[in-house]
């Protein structure tokens, strides 16, 4: 137990200086240390029938279906985290009939540091923006770790006008329109369907802001696909392209998509797919159901069965499709081409 504690207690460090040889070694750290500490991953994989020892790659890693977030308490703890904050308690929005995905998080600093750390890499320091949340369904529903993430975000920009906007748009229209004219670097970081609407309320060009959409119509309006969501977008803001953010309550790390619909991951996650009709069989690239490596989910499970399905490039870059056949809509839902 004295080596797991160790182990704990040097992972915030660890896992965000790593270099890319290092991941794999860390990632069976993080299974080991999860096999032991974790109950219900070690349920799963024991029903598997897999011999922990014999475990000696990324790709035989076993990953827990991302739904056992609805029905069980997913998490590893070698001993009570060090922290001044609570622990965070994160839901998924889903549909109302749904039920939610439940991410207890026991070190808030570890997903603050995961999240601004991953930002920072794609869009520099927060200061440098006025950030402008258009999250009405999360804001309506408690506990959502993108309105966390976006309220943190806003507060390190320390711009008067940052904030969030409920159903406000009118005067979000106006807050555009001046930060345009005082050609200050901003950031619109909203879900799909809002900004749609917002798209068919107030059109105008934006030259200064940075359009970033997080997913997200959930039976709002017709599904579309990410191409159609983003030319419509362009359209309306005259844009050269739309930014998109990849993330989801299980996860405490975010993949970020600079306008090609191709999503960059941090060194700390990696990407990676399953055949849809052999979820044993897990390939470095390619084309099938997406699994995700979030060294950063150590308190809960870093290995996660999504059922977002995409494609995997061979540099680790990564697209997502739609979402599996069957499964219920999210805040990260498009449908298929």
């Amino acid at each position: 137990m004295q080596r797991l504690t160790e182990i704990r207690a040097q992972w915030n460090v660890k896992i965000f200086e790593q270099t890319p040889d290092l991941f794999e070694m860390l990632a069976l750290e993080a299974f080991s240390y999860q096999y032991q500490l974790n109950p219900v991953y070690r349920a799963f994989v024991d029903a598997l029938g897999v011999d922990p020892a014999a475990v000696r790659s990324l790709l035989q890693i076993p990953f827990l279906p991302i739904s056992f977030f609805k029905t069980a308490r997913v998490v590893s703890a070698a001993s009570k985290v060090e922290s001044n904050t609570e622990p965070l308690l994160f839901e998924s929005s889903g549909t109302t009939q749904s039920i939610p995905s439940v991410h207890r998080v026991v070190d808030p600093s570890l997903y603050k540091s995961s999240f601004l750390q991953g930002f920072t890499r794609e869009f520099g320091v927060p200061s440098q923006w006025c950030v402008l949340a258009l999250l009405p369904s999360y804001l309506e529903r408690k506990n959502s770790s993108l309105v966390y993430m976006a309220s943190h975000l806003i507060e390190l920009s320390g711009h008067e006008k940052s904030g969030f906007y409920l159903h406000e748009l009118d005067k979000l229209r106006d807050t555009l329109l001046s930060l345009e004219q005082q050609q200050q670097p901003t950031l619109l970081l909203g879900v799909s369907f809002a900004l749609l609407d917002f798209a068919s309320h107030s059109p105008m060009p934006l030259r200064h802001t940075t359009l970033i959409e997080t997913g997200g119509m959930k039976g709002r309006g017709p599904e579309l696909t990410r191409e159609e969501l983003h030319e419509r977008l362009q359209q309306a803001f005259t844009l050269p392209a739309v930014y998109a953010e990849y993330g989801m309550t299980e996860l405490l790390s975010q993949g970020w998509s600079t306008g090609n619909g191709i999503f960059q991951a941090p060194p700390w996650m990696r990407v990676s797919v399953r055949e849809e009709y052999d979820p044993l069989a897990v390939h470095a690239q390619g084309t099938g159901a997406l699994n995700i490596i979030d060294l950063a989910n150590i308190d809960s499970c870093c290995f996660i069965a999504t059922e977002d399905c995409g494609f995997v490039h061979a540099d680790g870059k990564f697209e997502v499709k739609g979402r599996i056949d069957f499964a219920a809509l999210r805040g990260c839902s498009l449908m298929t081409v």
